[in-house]
């Protein structure tokens, strides 16, 4: 058998590590990796704050919605002609917006309910079921914060906070 001849390293010649550190793969992955991490992060959190942005959208609107046709059920059905406000049932459709049934907040963290406003308008005519036609009206603005905000701020961008309005009316039927 041929004996292979191995070379003490301080024998090799000079640039043979560089040479052999240069070919070899080893760590390849994790570089591979760091470079690849910054991007899924950032993937990550706008999938993340786009499904609490729209779940919370959609869970105002349903509350907002809810509160409108209660508005419409409370109010007398001639507000029109005996005049009157609305404002005194501000509390209740505050609650029937945030709050579910069993009393917990459907809103996830970071998403306040910053003011609920029932209003209503008349619309002269003739309709079915008397002269004019009443409408109940509830608006209610919602901020939201973003928890992984900081995120983006790896990408020299950052999340304000978003302020919107969501609207519905419904027709006073009365109580």
């Amino acid at each position: 058998m041929e004996q292979l001849s191995r070379r003490h390293p301080l024998q090799n010649p000079p640039g043979h590590a560089l040479r052999r550190l240069r070919r070899s793969e080893e760590g390849a992955v994790l570089v591979e990796f760091a470079l690849v991490l910054p991007m899924m992060l950032l993937v990550f959190a706008v999938i993340i704050e786009g499904s609490r942005l729209f779940y919370s959208y959609q869970t105002t609107i349903s509350g907002v919605r809810d509160a409108a046709r209660y508005l419409a059920r409370v109010v007398p059905a001639n507000i029109c002609i005996a005049g009157g406000t609305v404002t005194a049932h501000t509390g209740k459709l505050t609650t029937i917006v945030t709050q579910s049934v069993s009393g917990s907040s459907m809103l996830p963290s970071g998403v306040t309910v910053t003011s609920v406003t029932p209003s209503f308008s008349c619309f002269p005519g003739t309709y079915r079921g008397g002269g004019n036609a009443a409408v109940a009206q509830v608006t209610a603005t919602i901020t939201v914060t973003f928890p992984f905000g900081a995120v983006f701020s790896l990408f020299s961008g950052t999340l304000p906070t978003l302020t919107t309005t969501v609207t519905d009316q419904s027709r006073i039927f009365g109580a």
